[in-house]
């Protein structure tokens, strides 16, 4: 499947298939050579359907109820007809005259294109992931998707959860299948991992009605959702009957299932900890990077701009230590900033909601003062939540899910509270702009309520542009008032300095095989954070190659082209027109972004 669904699977795991299958009896024909734009557009938009109805979950993340009772297929041959179906529609759109289309058209054919070849080319790593993973393992997936997408507004839907359920087995047995094979080729992932999943699926399973104490996680998010159903005491009484009996008959021992796979799997697990150990290791990293970045930057040279870059903003946190009158050097603020109570909530539910509250008040506040920095923004609404407990042990620091585009379900952004002493007071602005407002709910959003553009790029994207402005939006509050508080200050360049130190630490663990500990040092010696968020970023990076570069290579660009345009325009530069042309287009590569940059540029110098 191409990157459009993709984009949208990413936590479920890396580089599966979504299950799409080729519909011999599909009613798409082929349209004539000349299209106008909104034809062409209209083509595009029925090869995405026709690839988005082959995967129930990417329609349920869409709003739509069409296939509610299933799971993806993740299985070699779905695989293999999802990739039939790739060929046969690049084939199609290759095909297009354009000498009718608009310029936006012609480049929403250049990146369908790009995007089919590039999945295309990237089968040759069909296995080179870890498909059961603490970050975005599947396992973790079935709940979480149940929680947050599935809404249930009436029986049938009340039904279809139950169902999926009850066919969590299949999708379970199908991960089993996928392990099997990665063992046999050596890939399979570090010994660290396996006690950390063990952990996540026995946090699924806790509780009724598996064991005696509260509802389990999914349970209560059932019974939550029918109670607020009008339907009679009986059927309400009845679907958490089969609720409950779904749990226990089928996705209990499909988890227990994959927990006697993975144990035989640990036996096997190294130390190894980089991708460099992988068959043609050193050239998946090398795509891995290019997929990343959409550039052509060598594992080296991404590996010594984070080193230029931590010994910059090393020095501008130097000042702010002088701005305070804090007397010792960068390890001894790093100390201070780390362990004085007066930085921190406390770990208590109390402590919890006073995070969250003024996490909304930081939007809030952000969005009061959008229009002095954008022209277009988003119409959908914005809420804060902490990460679920089922995955908050194992789950990054914040992340941002996407709207509902039918409205049904706002943005959100999961702050994670599993442990109050790795969630600052003074990173919250930083973290709130990055997650929220400037950051990926206005570009996300902003993208999908895009007129005339082909679905497969509203909801499609590349990880490099997406990061690239969160981490962007992190800094441009800064330049209309924002910061106020040096300490706060202090935090946006620890949040900087952590996206530089994962340019060294990523290409460092699978270029330079780094083992993890060495990794571990280099964190602890160069960042703010604690040994123990540390680790968990360390090992986040092990799993997920090349995905931390993204940040940082993707914010340097759009610096770049943003003072080149300041330079060149001087008195005509408009912050908000620069914006607009950045986020006008959707997500997209770098070199597209450079050339609708200086396309903007030129127009506004004649």
């Amino acid at each position: 499947m191409k990157n459009a669904i993709f984009f949208l699977m990413t936590f479920v795991a890396l580089s599966f298939s979504s299950g799409c299958q080729k519909d011999t009896s599909s009613t798409l024909v082929m349209k004539p050579a000349a299209m106008t734009s909104s034809e062409i557009v209209q083509f595009l938009d029925d090869l995405f359907l026709e690839e988005l109805r082959e995967s129930p979950q990417s329609m349920t993340y869409l709003g739509m109820r069409e296939r509610y009772n299933e799971w993806n297929d993740i299985s070699d041959a779905a695989r293999d007809k999802s990739l039939d179906m790739t060929r046969d529609h690049l084939e199609r759109v290759m095909a297009i005259d354009l000498s009718r289309a608009n310029d936006s058209v012609k480049l929403s054919v250049k990146m369908f294109i790009q995007q089919s070849n590039q999945a295309l080319e990237g089968d040759r790593w069909r296995y080179h992931n870890y498909p059961v993973n603490q970050m975005r393992g599947i396992h973790g997936m079935i709940p979480s998707f149940l929680i947050n997408q599935h809404l249930i507004a009436n029986k049938d839907e009340a039904q279809a959860y139950i169902d999926r359920i009850t066919n969590s087995t299949i999708l379970l047995r199908q991960v089993i299948e996928q392990l099997e094979i990665r063992q046999q080729k050596g890939i399979i992932a570090p010994k660290f991992v396996f006690p950390l999943v063990m952990e996540s699926i026995d946090n699924i399973l806790k509780g009724a009605p598996f064991s005696k104490g509260p509802d389990s996680t999914i349970l209560a998010d059932f019974k939550a959702k029918i109670a607020k159903l009008e339907l009679s005491e009986a059927d309400k009484t009845e679907l958490t009957a089969a609720a409950s009996a779904a749990l226990q008959n089928s996705l209990a021992p499909g988890y227990y299932e994959l927990q006697t796979a993975l144990r035989h799997l640990e036996a096997s697990a190294t130390n190894d900890h980089g991708v460099w150990k992988f068959p043609d290791g050193e050239q998946f990293y090398n795509f891995a990077l290019q997929r990343t970045t959409t550039t052509n930057l060598t594992a080296e040279q991404i590996h010594n701009r984070g080193l230029e870059e931590v010994a910059r903003i090393q020095s501008e946190m130097l000042d702010i230590m002088k701005t305070v009158s804090f007397e010792g050097d960068l390890q001894g603020f790093f100390a201070f900033m780390r362990n004085d109570p007066r930085f921190y909530f406390p770990d208590t539910p109390a402590g919890k909601q006073a995070y969250l509250d003024q996490a909304t008040k930081l939007i809030n506040d952000m969005k009061a003062r959008l229009d002095e920095l954008f022209i277009t923004k988003p119409k959908a609404d914005l809420v804060v939540k902490a990460v679920e407990p089922f995955r908050e042990a194992s789950a990054g620091q914040a992340f941002y899910q996407r709207p509902a585009p039918d409205g049904s379900r706002p943005g959100t952004y999961f702050a994670n509270l599993y442990k109050m002493g790795d969630m600052s007071k003074y990173n919250m602005e930083a973290l709130a702009y990055h997650e929220g407002v400037p950051g990926h709910h206005m570009q996300i959003s902003i993208a999908q309520e895009l007129e005339n553009i082909p679905k497969f790029r509203l909801f499609g994207g590349y990880t490099v542009f997406s990061e690239g402005w969160g981490l962007y939006s992190e800094s441009v509050p800064k330049e209309i008032g924002f910061y106020s508080d040096p300490y706060s200050d202090f935090g946006r360049l620890s949040g900087e300095l952590y996206r530089a130190c994962r340019l060294v630490v990523d290409t460092g663990i699978h270029a330079k095989k780094w083992s993890r500990e060495e990794a571990l040092d280099y964190m602890n010696s160069n960042v703010p954070h604690s040994n123990n968020y540390n680790v968990r970023q360390i090992e986040r990076y092990i799993v997920m190659p090349s995905q931390a570069t993204a940040y940082k290579i993707g914010m340097l660009k759009i610096q770049e082209l943003r003072a080149h345009a300041e330079t060149t325009l001087g008195a005509k530069f408009d912050i908000r027109e620069f914006h607009d042309v950045v986020l006008k287009d959707g997500s997209v590569s770098l070199p597209i972004l450079e050339d609708n940059v200086t396309t903007w540029i030129a127009k506004l110098k004649i």
